[in-house]
């Protein structure tokens, strides 16, 4: 029958579950990975990245923080690289990552002090959408909950949490691919 190996058809998770709406920051995305023997590399989206070799600074970042850093542990975790100079800046004069693993870092006694976390704008059942729709109105209407007073925030990620897979929402251009907009 030839080589080919079974696959199962994966398990599906339930729509009526919860689901946490955060802030879908406008950086570039990040993340840290730190091996069981206490190696810490610092990663783009694509890619890993080096002091020399960098994203917007956050390697060097990664570097000049690894002991703080070392209290995240083992493993992949992943977060928003934003601030001065990269995408909306936020008019902000400094350059901050923020954790999206808001069940396990919101805590700011437990995560490192370097680390922010993307904040939580709701929660509920993804088949009763109204607590999305209030986050988005709240969010245009107030601004920005990551950079408060800052009034053009991006929008949000509706994360369905049994799913383990998020779904972002834009406020301007929704609806047109990244890939098609003007560079």
């Amino acid at each position: 029958m030839g080589d080919a190996e079974f696959q199962a058809f994966p398990k599906m998770p339930r729509l009526s579950r919860d689901c946490l709406v955060t802030e879908k920051i406008d950086g570039t995305n990040a993340q840290i990975f730190i091996s069981e023997d206490g190696e810490i590399r610092a990663g783009s989206k694509s890619r890993w990245i080096t002091p020399a070799d960098d994203n917007y600074g956050f390697a060097a970042w990664v570097e000049g923080n690894k002991y703080e850093l070392f209290k995240l542990g083992p493993g992949r975790h992943f977060g928003e690289w934003w601030g001065k100079g990269i995408q909306r800046n936020y008019s902000l004069t400094e350059r901050r990552f923020s954790l999206f693993n808001t069940s396990r870092w919101s805590d700011a006694e437990v995560r490192p002090a370097c680390c922010g976390v993307v904040p939580i704008l709701g929660s509920g059942l993804l088949d009763r959408p109204s607590f999305i729709n209030q986050a988005l109105k709240n969010l245009q209407n107030e601004g920005s909950v990551a950079a408060p007073g800052f009034m053009n925030p991006e929008g949000i990620v509706v994360f369905h949490i049994a799913g383990n897979f998020g779904f972002k929402k834009t406020l301007e251009k929704d609806e047109e691919p990244k890939s098609l907009r003007a560079a």
